[in-house]
């Protein structure tokens, strides 16, 4: 108790030596304008009246420290007092963090907070997903070592002998990514390529029931659209309706989810989605981003908010998903940090290979995963690079393939 009066006595004398420092600096400031240089001797009548001011200002702020301090003071007594009974005012909080134990005067007056509003901390361990991205990031050495084939990934080993007779599942997704800008403008992107890839899955998906595709960029489906006839929008309509033709996300774009307000996020998404309403009467249920450089838990909330169900991401970085899938968390429900609930909750896949084509999203070896991407075909603009190309599948080599 005496080291706390000491110290409240030794706080207020440093607060009037700064007061009264600044007052002299000040003061010396406004007589040695230029303005106010005078003969050697003279003092005029006004400048003794701003002194007299200054003075009366000073013997104020003075007040108002002698006051505070008092304050200070008997809060340090009043404290002291009720720790030697056992027992906590409510103006006080007691933050009990890690090695952080210290109590805290809390002045009523400007704020009323009950102990309960600061366990936040201690209520996200036990409700919150297992997986805390914050401190993934303070254990990653981000090092970025050669994983074989993958570069950045996983060397490839395993024992041939311990696969077992059971058929392997493979989930194939066919879906095109058309970024409104990028090397070409939007229109060339939509005359030379976009165009046609709508104008072939129509084709295609009646020629098979069992195909399906999706699609996400609002913005060249709606140009699309406004360009082909009824019959084929009746045929869209069908497509739809036999769940062959799935929207996801249905942004106007595929946002960028790191530099943009979240303002933009949600009209790019509104654009998108009114247009779907009124085109086609859908609502999207599943998020689809493969190409923002980076994920925003902004946008899984956004999502999440407008009704989503589920969402898939992919550019992540590299020692991020070693580490999800070492602990086979590639698929999580993601929680905003904030959430003491499962309100924000919302299913969320990672791919867990470098790219979304064929060769970097089947594994574990892409060089095999490359033997079955058609436009890898001989004779076409791209190949594979591990020199193994792939062959047309017929009847002849079923077996073998």
């Amino acid at each position: 108790m005496k080291l706390s009066r000491q110290f409240t006595i030794f706080g207020g004398a440093i607060f009037c030596v700064v007061i009264f420092s600044l007052y002299l600096m000040l003061d010396r400031g406004h007589l040695d304008h230029p303005k106010n240089h005078r003969r050697e001797g003279s003092f005029p009548q006004g400048q003794l009246s701003i002194l007299q001011e200054k003075i009366d200002h000073l013997e104020r702020l003075l007040a108002e420290n002698n006051e505070i301090i008092s304050n200070i003071r008997d809060s340090v007594i009043n404290l002291s007092e009720s720790v030697k009974d056992g027992q906590h005012s409510p103006e006080v909080i007691n933050f009990n963090q890690g090695n952080f134990s210290e109590v805290l005067p809390l002045a009523t007056a400007y704020l009323s907070v009950e102990p309960e509003d600061c366990q936040f901390a201690s209520k996200i361990g036990s409700q919150a997903s297992d997986v805390q991205m914050l401190k993934v990031y303070d254990i990653l050495p981000f090092d970025n070592p050669d994983g074989g084939v993958w570069k950045q990934g996983f060397d490839i080993t395993y024992d041939e002998h311990e696969w077992d007779d059971e058929p392997l599942q493979v989930f194939v997704v066919p879906h095109s990514h058309n970024d409104p800008g990028w090397l070409k403008t939007f229109d060339d992107y939509f005359r030379d390529q976009t165009q046609h890839i709508l104008n072939n899955m129509v084709i295609k998906l009646q020629e098979d029931k069992g195909r399906k595709f999706m699609w996400s960029e609002i913005s060249y489906f709606s140009k699309w659209w406004d360009g082909i006839d009824s019959q084929k929008k009746d045929a869209v309509k069908r497509l739809i309706e036999d769940g062959q033709f799935e929207i996801v996300t249905g942004g106007w774009v595929m946002p960028d989810e790191a530099s943009p307000h979240y303002f933009a996020l949600i009209d790019q998404l509104i654009e998108g989605h009114q247009w779907l309403e009124k085109a086609l009467g859908v609502k999207p249920k599943s998020g689809w981003a493969i190409d923002p450089f980076g994920h925003s838990p902004t946008m899984a909330y956004l999502l999440k908010r407008a009704g989503f169900s589920n969402m898939l991401i992919q550019r992540v970085h590299y020692s991020v998903k070693k580490h999800l899938a070492a602990q086979k968390a590639l698929e999580f429900s993601w929680r905003q940090n904030w959430d003491l609930g499962s309100d924000t909750d919302i299913l969320c896949h990672m791919m867990p290979f470098y790219s979304y084509d064929v060769p970097h999203t089947c594994g574990p070896d892409p060089k095999i995963c490359c033997q079955f991407d058609f436009k890898r075909l001989p004779g076409g603009r791209v190949s594979c690079p591990w020199r193994v190309p792939p062959e047309a599948i017929h009847t002849g080599n079923i077996q073998h393939r």
